[in-house]
């Protein structure tokens, strides 16, 4: 065992080992051009869209607050795992990560979501809480009756013959405010994202430099 500890002891005091241990270099580290880091601002104003919230799938990693005199997306980077969507969601181009909104631009490509509202008859009691609650609805209609009535037909939804009329489904934001304060959970609203990709118009050969 002494024989051997002493040949383990000569082979690691070698200089030339001695040198390459202490004196070791490492090349640089140099960030790939496909790393995406952290969401980062881009200086373009929110608009309260929300649709980064919806897109992420890390429970708490996004919020958009108001500071000052409008919105703004904080990213919380213990829960962030830096995939990129919600730059891809974003309508207004607020966040960039990587080369991922420039990608975006390049190619014409985009995230967009659409709503859907569905309401269960046999639940549903027609009490109007959701029009009423409806942000969308109070701006189309200020003067909407407790009970969900209306007589505008830009209201996203009201009460009508007792139960719940959806006349604009389009308009829906996906805030889900109708599904809180709904009573016996009889409305939904599902949200549905579907990657889209817009021709990009090439330069005409006639057109000049």
């Amino acid at each position: 065992m002494a024989v051997s500890l002493f040949w383990y002891m000569v082979e690691f005091a070698r200089s030339e080992w001695i040198k390459k241990f202490l004196f070791a270099k490492t090349a640089p580290l140099v960030t790939p051009a496909h790393f995406r880091g952290f969401p980062e601002p881009t200086g373009k104003a929110c608009q309260h869209a929300l649709f980064c919230m919806m897109v992420c799938p890390a429970p708490g990693a996004i919020e958009v607050l108001h500071e000052g005199d409008g919105w703004k997306p904080n990213i919380h980077k213990g829960h962030c795992i830096r995939c990129g969507l919600c730059v891809e969601a974003c309508p207004n181009g607020v966040l960039r990560s990587g080369r991922v909104l420039e990608t975006m631009w390049d190619q014409g490509t985009s995230l967009q979501f659409t709503f859907r509202i569905a309401i269960d008859p046999d639940l549903c009691m027609g009490c109007g809480n959701c029009c009423t609650a409806c942000p969308v609805n109070k701006l189309a209609d200020a003067q909407m009756g407790a009970g969900g009535h209306s007589a505008s037909d830009e209201v996203i939804m009201r009460v009508q013959g007792g139960d719940i009329l959806v006349l604009h489904e389009e308009k829906c934001t996906g805030c889900k405010t109708c599904e809180q304060s709904c009573p016996n959970d009889a409305i939904r609203i599902a949200r549905i994202l579907e990657g889209t990709q817009q021709p990009i118009q090439q330069p005409s050969p006639e057109a000049g430099p």
